[in-house]
């Protein structure tokens, strides 16, 4: 458990290969509800790949944790080495290799963060490639709840082009603590977006999770002057 409704799962396939992915794809479980009826649930992969000690064949995901979900019982049930049935990877939501801008605006909430987990190190050889400046906007109601913060915030601190700022809708982090930082803001990730000064003629922006947020951020962004090509969109919606 990663937060205190969200698990972190590992994954590899069963015929030992490693699963071929563009960051930012997703993979689909598969599975039948109590009345036998089929369904499947979507997650993002947060794999990152050419990390030291990290085995290449690993398939990571972020699983919320619903209750009286089906995907939760299944989850919940699962043991180390048992199966699951997936497909995939699905999406287009990835960096392209023919992008121009001068900045990536990544924005997420909750689990929606995970593709950009998977897309450092592109992000690392877009800013040392091309110069690019990142910035991660992160909404998240506490600290308990900021997945993969800590990733995050040694990312930026090693990457000087890269900033991170977590944005806490409830819960700020206690006075000297590890979450405890200048680019700490209280409230909604879309309070804090003009604060980027985003611009048609630099930005790319990458938005993923609540669908509330992603419209509210498509409809500020696009009064700053960025074209819908610009905004590229994923949606998390919770399933039961």
């Amino acid at each position: 458990m990663i937060a205190p409704t969200v698990a972190h799962l590992e994954l590899v396939r069963d015929d030992g290969q490693a699963l071929d992915f563009n960051p930012g794809q997703f993979i689909q479980v598969h599975f039948e509800l109590a009345d036998g009826t089929p369904a499947r649930r979507s997650y993002s992969i947060a794999s990152v790949r050419d990390r030291p000690a990290r085995p290449d064949d690993l398939v990571e995901i972020a699983v919320s944790y619903v209750p009286g979900g089906a995907a939760t019982a299944l989850f919940e049930s699962l043991e180390v080495g048992e199966s699951i049935n997936a497909a995939g990877p699905f999406g287009r939501f990835c960096l392209m290799p023919n992008d121009a801008n001068r900045r990536y605006l990544l924005v997420a909430t909750g689990t929606g963060v995970t593709p950009y987990r998977a897309m450092l190190p592109l992000l690392e050889r877009q800013m040392r490639e091309r110069g690019v400046d990142v910035a991660l906007l992160f909404g998240a109601r506490s600290p308990a709840e900021l997945l993969y913060g800590d990733e995050f915030r040694a990312f930026a601190e090693a990457h000087p082009k890269f900033r991170f700022i977590p944005c806490f809708s409830r819960e700020l982090p206690d006075p000297g603590s590890a979450h405890d930082h200048p680019d700490v803001r209280h409230g909604y990730v879309q309070q804090f977006l003009d604060e980027l000064a985003p611009s048609g003629d630099t930005d790319l922006a990458y938005l993923c999770g609540n669908p509330d947020m992603v419209d509210a951020c498509f409809e500020a962004l696009k009064e700053f002057g960025l074209a819908v090509p610009q905004i590229r969109r994923e949606k998390y919606v919770s399933n039961k």
